[in-house]
């Protein structure tokens, strides 16, 4: 090929590249992609599985492996685990600060005052337990997860109003954890002891003044340590007076509903029935975010009567209670609180049907 044949060839790819630049579009996008969010079959799935509103929350009510939900809906494992995490992350961040803020000083007192109106234990902020969550233990952890029931678990710590609602959560806790660790090493612990949750002043108890000032306090199981601010049961070693059973029966009456609430959550969300096989920060974060759920139902369904989810469980195996959550050697001011308010129950807090326990 000579010069004037290269030049000619370059002149003509010239022409054709500059002709090209010059085109206008006639179309941007096309008249059926434009339409593609009304007519288009990914968006009209969408809107009838909308109509199914089970659909939404099968991983959490379900627990059924990450396998058979990819299976169902054909899509990749990878696709089922990112989606679950991102969802259960998204529901607490968006709902948390409207549905278990942490309760400030006057939102404590008005739950005092429904606990002493529902359950006739006053100055009484919440009650409190802790469910052991079984997991499968995530490879190289040892004996890390494993509680004293013998099995993996992360220990979920729960206050709850007296309209078993979940006030304040912390879960995370080690299921090895479960003697003495996991309340003291829980933020709502740590609170406790230091007295930053912003509890009301001490008040005097209904038609008690002359008992004094008494501080605000949370109520629990034997598994709990006794503390100024948190009532536990007398020991039944060595025989219990009468006084001491009265104020026991008055006492689990009021814990009954932290009971009820993981009667309700459990039943709800029947993953935390079996051994869930997802990472432990995935079930933490599975965890938080059913708590949160159960505390927006519990904003919309009708009010439930007291102790009928405990015996609407009935024949379903509860979720494991904690073991000892610390040595008992309570403080002088502990105990006379808890004395105080045995008095009381037994003087002018009385009333008629305690005597029939």
């Amino acid at each position: 090929m000579d010069r004037v044949e290269r030049v000619a060839w370059i002149y003509l790819i010239y022409k054709c590249l500059q002709r090209r630049r010059d085109r206008r579009r006639r179309i941007w996008v096309h008249e059926t992609l434009q339409r593609r969010t009304e007519l288009g079959e990914f968006h009209n799935l969408l809107q009838e599985l909308r109509l199914d509103e089970d659909r939404f929350q099968r991983f959490l009510s379900t627990g059924d492996s990450y396998r058979t939900i990819a299976n169902s809906f054909r899509v990749g494992v990878s696709t089922v685990s990112s989606i679950i995490s991102e969802v259960v992350t998204a529901i607490w961040d968006c709902l948390v600060g409207e549905f278990m803020a942490v309760p400030t000083t006057e939102e404590w007192r008005s739950i005092a005052v429904e606990f002493e109106e529902r359950w006739n234990f006053p100055l009484c902020c919440g009650a409190l337990d802790g469910k052991h969550v079984r997991l499968k233990a995530p490879p190289r952890s040892g004996s890390l997860y494993f509680s004293y029931k013998g099995y993996p678990t992360l220990v979920l710590l729960a206050v709850v109003d007296a309209r078993y609602r979940f006030r304040v959560i912390d879960v995370g806790g080690y299921g090895r954890i479960s003697d003495g660790g996991t309340l003291a090493n829980s933020a709502f612990g740590q609170a406790l002891r230091e007295g930053t949750l912003h509890l009301p002043p001490d008040l005097s108890l209904p038609g008690a003044d002359h008992r004094g000032p008494q501080p605000h306090v949370f109520v629990a199981d034997e598994a709990f340590p006794l503390q100024r601010n948190l009532m536990r049961p007398f020991s039944g070693r060595g025989g219990l007076t009468p006084e001491e059973r009265i104020f026991n029966y008055r006492l689990s009456r009021a814990r009954l509903v932290v009971e009820d609430a993981f009667g309700i959550w459990s039943s709800q969300w029947r993953m935390f029935r079996r051994d869930l096989e997802i990472l432990p920060e995935v079930v933490e974060k599975c965890v938080k975010a059913t708590c949160l759920l159960h505390n927006f139902m519990r904003a919309t369904e009708a009010e439930q009567a007291p102790g009928m989810w405990g015996a609407a469980a009935q024949g379903e195996e509860p979720l494991p209670g904690v073991g000892r959550m610390g040595a008992n050697n309570a403080s002088q001011e502990a105990t006379r609180v808890r004395e105080v308010f045995k008095a009381h129950f037994c003087g002018e807090g009385a009333v008629a049907w305690q005597n029939a326990q």
